[in-house]
């Protein structure tokens, strides 16, 4: 019989949650996607360290103000490049690469970032349809993600906690939004002081499907991507997603298991409720008034803007 990972790929677009190549190889998923976290585990791998040098060595020669901190801070956006160019020898389909968290609330540097990223990419003969720039759901990066998207530069929004999040990301008409299951789950955990969910009740599952009813109801062309998942539970109860974006312990558990995967979620599903537009105003109101989606959406801008600050810093030291 077909193993659980095989049958999925035949209802959802199985995308790696990883800056390791051998893992994206082994498991031969369409797309990968990246963040700071994952580009930091990965740039501090000895087989990677051959990227590292090379992102350095760039932003050394790219640079005007040559000390070590500008030089290091200026090989972050190379490194994720580079990073990026390996995948996309591996992979058939599309990589994320993510803006600086720190941007998060800056729409135009935001723009600027993005088109600086997709600019290296070209130079190294990577057109723009390989590539996905993530953007954090702030109302700021969907309005920064709804020019980009003007100019066909396909994006991806990301720290997706809220229902509200999700209106706004496919009024602007994004590529492709990532909910945070798992960190969902996370916050309900802890809030409610339960020790697990049931896969059908667990929160993060819930949010990812009443996002897909509504968008297939309303003929929304944004795809659905589920990410940051805890168990492979979550993973199986949303099989006919769009899309699903799985680190490697849990493809490698999902390889391992056999028996029938029934597909949950159905674009002919038409249950997705009344269709709603939202302005600044609106969306601010319905962000304050979500209390798990206001704390996940900024504990994850600063957990990505560490992880970024740690990583210029461990450059720094190397160039050093």
């Amino acid at each position: 019989m077909a193993t659980f990972l095989e049958q999925l790929k035949a209802v959802t677009v199985v995308v790696a949650d990883t800056g390791d190549f051998e893992s994206i190889q082994k498991f031969k998923p369409r797309d990968a996607t990246t963040n700071p976290s994952l580009i930091a585990s990965a740039a501090a791998m000895p087989q990677y360290q051959a990227l590292v040098a090379a992102a350095l060595e760039w932003a050394r020669a790219d640079s005007t103000d040559k000390s070590n901190a500008a030089v290091a801070k200026r090989a972050v956006d190379r490194l994720a490049v580079e990073f990026g160019i390996e995948i996309l020898k591996v992979v058939p389909g599309r990589v994320s690469t993510e803006v600086d968290a720190r941007l998060s609330y800056d729409t135009q540097k935001s723009i600027e970032k993005a088109r600086e990223l997709i600019a290296m990419y070209a130079k190294a003969g990577i057109g723009k349809e390989r590539i996905l720039i993530k953007l954090a759901s702030t109302w700021e990066g969907i309005k920064a993600a709804e020019v980009l998207e003007r100019e066909g530069i396909h994006c991806n929004l990301t720290l997706l906690f809220g229902f509200h999040q999700a209106v706004a990301c496919a009024e602007a008409k994004v590529t492709l939004i990532s909910p945070f299951v798992g960190r969902i789950l996370d916050w309900y955990l802890k809030s409610t002081g339960k020790a697990s969910y049931a896969p059908a009740e667990d929160p993060g599952v819930q949010s990812v499907t009443k996002i897909y009813e509504y968008y297939k109801t309303h003929g929304y062309r944004t795809e659905v991507m589920g990410a940051s998942f805890r168990n492979v539970g979550e993973i199986t109860e949303l099989a006919g997603c769009d899309l699903l974006t799985i680190a490697p312990k849990l493809l490698a558990e999902l390889d391992a298991l056999e028996g029938p995967l029934p597909r949950k979620l159905d674009p002919a599903t038409k249950a997705g409720g009344p269709k709603l537009s939202l302005d600044q105003a609106a969306f601010d109101r319905l962000h304050a008034d979500d209390r798990m989606a206001t704390e996940k959406l900024k504990e994850g801008i600063e957990g990505f803007s560490k992880a970024i600050t740690d990583l210029e810093k461990a450059l720094e030291v190397k160039l050093s």
